[in-house]
């Protein structure tokens, strides 16, 4: 009786056994298909990408040239012969302080010219011409006259006004065109060209892109208080409209290259035979003969054979097309493809594809 009850024991268990046996090769087999039918039912489109190769930049705009208003030595506002707004040339007189005794200095100089030209000896001449340079700069000092040509932006001071030296009471700016420096990353300074594009963009004019070009970068670098070693570049706009002011703020973009639109598509989507890449369109199954190079891991660039937004059937699964395998490859194709300028969808750099011959 025990010898019966022991062999039932085991029949169920073998039975139990089986069963879990077909089950686990059950799920197997369907797996397989699943991945099968996957492959065979998977498609891509082909689509545009626009690559821009750009320096990103932010800064602020300022005039072409800037003179701060303020006398060189104190005394009393005699005379202010322009207004806010007003335009005026260079040399033009702005603000008159009270000179009398500079005035008085200079004309008794003088006459002490006239008496030493009769009576005088040479050298002491010499001396008092000197010295009459010096008191007629003293005069000059006296005025705040126009450095360029140029728009008064800004003016804060009255006749009776008293001015200390280096008080600043206004702004004379030059608008011909507008200029600015902007930070350029040290991995960036050897794509810099004078001339190149640039793109400017304003918050407070929003709705059109303002454009402008490089001038110049300076022979050495610089350290930010954050620790990044940059070139300040020189960038200008000639031709801009009048709601954009000195001292507004702007991103954009210096244009490396002219833009260029690249068809890309799946790796997974070509095939090869004999060297020859191909790919099946899934409307007919028409097999198309395509050219084309590495851009990413997940993509590559179409040069001939695609116009863009065709559907094409998966010619392999990423399992299968051996990504892994060819790591090492890829990697070595990044190299070349961001030499050229090649950036993949949110990427910044190229990347490989398959080598001739399959996935």
């Amino acid at each position: 009786m025990k010898k019966f009850v022991l062999s039932k024991k085991i029949k169920i268990i073998l039975i139990c056994a089986l069963i879990l046996l077909f089950i686990i090769c059950g799920l197997i087999i369907t797996k397989a298909l699943l991945s099968t039918n996957k492959t065979d039912t998977t498609t891509y489109s082909v689509r545009s990408e626009l690559y821009e190769n750009v320096i990103e930049i932010a800064g602020t705009i300022s005039a072409a040239e800037e003179q701060t208003l303020q006398a060189l030595s104190d005394g009393t506002v005699l005379g202010v012969y322009v207004n806010k707004g007003d335009k005026i040339k260079k040399g033009d007189l702005i603000i008159q302080l009270d000179d009398t005794e500079q005035r008085y200095n200079l004309a008794d100089i003088d006459n002490q010219i006239t008496t030493a030209k009769i009576s005088g000896s040479k050298k002491e001449l010499e001396l008092l011409q000197t010295k009459r340079i010096s008191i007629l700069q003293k005069v000059e000092n006296r005025k705040v006259v126009a450095t360029f040509d140029g728009i008064i932006a800004d003016l804060d001071v009255a006749v009776g006004d008293y001015m200390e030296a280096k008080d600043s009471v206004g702004t004379l700016i030059n608008v011909d065109y507008l200029t600015a420096d902007v930070e350029v990353a040290e991995t960036d300074v050897i794509k810099l060209k004078a001339g190149q594009k640039v793109e400017f963009t304003f918050p407070a004019y929003p709705d059109q892109t303002i454009y402008g070009y490089v001038v110049s970068w300076p022979a050495i670098g610089e350290v930010t208080s954050r620790g990044a070693s940059i070139v300040n570049a020189k960038v200008r706009i000639d031709e801009y409209p009048k709601e954009i002011l000195p001292n507004f703020s702007f991103t954009g973009k210096i244009q490396i290259t002219e833009p260029e639109t690249n068809i890309i598509v799946e790796r997974y989507a070509v095939a090869y035979k004999d060297g020859q890449a191909y790919v099946e369109l899934a409307k007919n199954n028409e097999t198309i003969e395509v050219k084309v190079r590495p851009y990413n891991k997940e993509y590559v660039k179409v040069l001939e054979g695609l116009r863009g937004g065709e559907i094409l059937k998966a010619q392999s699964s990423p399992k299968k097309s051996g990504t892994n395998k060819n790591k090492k490859n890829t990697n070595s194709k990044d190299k070349n493809s961001n030499m050229n300028g090649l950036n993949g969808p949110g990427s910044s750099k190229g990347a490989g594809g398959p080598p001739p011959g399959g996935f």
